[in-house]
């Protein structure tokens, strides 16, 4: 995903993150013609990044192979800047799920049908869409940072001339 982004937009500035060190090192090599994106090893959990520092996040077939995967969408949350999206897809819990990660022996924590959207709110995010497809197997979102009111910007207020009591 990363490489194809890269190559047909060379004005995104692409941050590509891996907890493997062999994982984070391969990507580095895949990806050193493109100058404009760097690869990182960075635990999901704990991004070594300032708030608010990105416009987008991504995750593909990431949360699931991170048993904490709540803490890695309020980690997202806490990188995105205000308007930014959070974005990706995801297996969802089920036996064919579970057969494959059975025969990698890879460490996983599925998500159930259904957790992921208040996992999202609790983390600031609102849902843009949240989407079962392929008989229900994978999960697509996507979840929007939102921006803080403006000054001036709160409820509209008026004053009733009959009373001249503030109205909300």
């Amino acid at each position: 995903m990363a490489a194809e982004l890269g190559r047909t937009d060379r004005q995104v500035r692409l941050t590509v993150t891996d907890l493997d060190p062999v994982m984070a090192r391969a990507a580095r090599q895949r990806l050193a013609h493109l100058p404009h994106v760097v690869v990182h090893q960075a635990d999901a959990t704990r991004l070594p990044y300032k708030d608010g520092s990105f416009d987008a996040v991504t995750s593909f077939l990431m949360l699931h192979h991170v048993i904490e995967w709540e803490s890695a969408v309020s980690e997202a949350s806490r990188v995105l800047r205000p308007g930014g999206m959070f974005l990706g897809y995801d297996l969802v819990a089920s036996r064919v799920a579970s057969l494959v990660h059975l025969v990698d022996r890879s460490p996983h924590r599925l998500i159930e049908r259904g957790t992921l959207e208040p996992v999202l709110a609790r983390a600031g995010l609102q849902a843009v869409t949240v989407q079962y497809s392929l008989r229900g197997l994978v999960l697509r979102f996507a979840a929007r940072k939102p921006r803080p009111p403006q000054p001036g910007g709160g409820a509209i207020e008026s004053t009733s001339p009959a009373t001249g009591q503030v109205r909300p």
